[in-house]
């Protein structure tokens, strides 16, 4: 499972995206403002393709307070997806 320690800090959102993935599932946090509010913005995909090359249909995305315990509920959010499609993101990772 991904845990809260294997994120970065509110510090490094303020400056650049946070990329990682989870057996075949890939995952992207970034601050985003909308409205003058700061959230922070988790977006699912599958491997094995990077964030860029990924079609936005094939993404899935979630906003959250821009805060520590946004953090805390982006992860997880992340867990519940990795939870829920199992299936799903153990194929991805034969997509090689």
């Amino acid at each position: 499972m991904i845990e809260r320690r294997d994120i970065l800090s509110i510090p490094y959102f303020k400056k650049a995206a946070f990329t990682g993935s989870f057996q075949g599932m890939r995952y992207r946090l970034e601050k985003v403002t909308e409205e003058e509010t700061e959230n922070l913005k988790a977006i699912i995909w599958e491997g094995p393709y990077n964030f860029d090359v990924t079609a936005d249909e094939k993404k899935e995305s979630c906003a959250f307070p821009f805060s520590e315990e946004g953090i805390r509920k982006a992860v997880d959010w992340l867990n519940g997806k990795w939870e829920s499609q199992q299936e799903r993101w153990k194929k991805a990772v034969n997509n090689w």
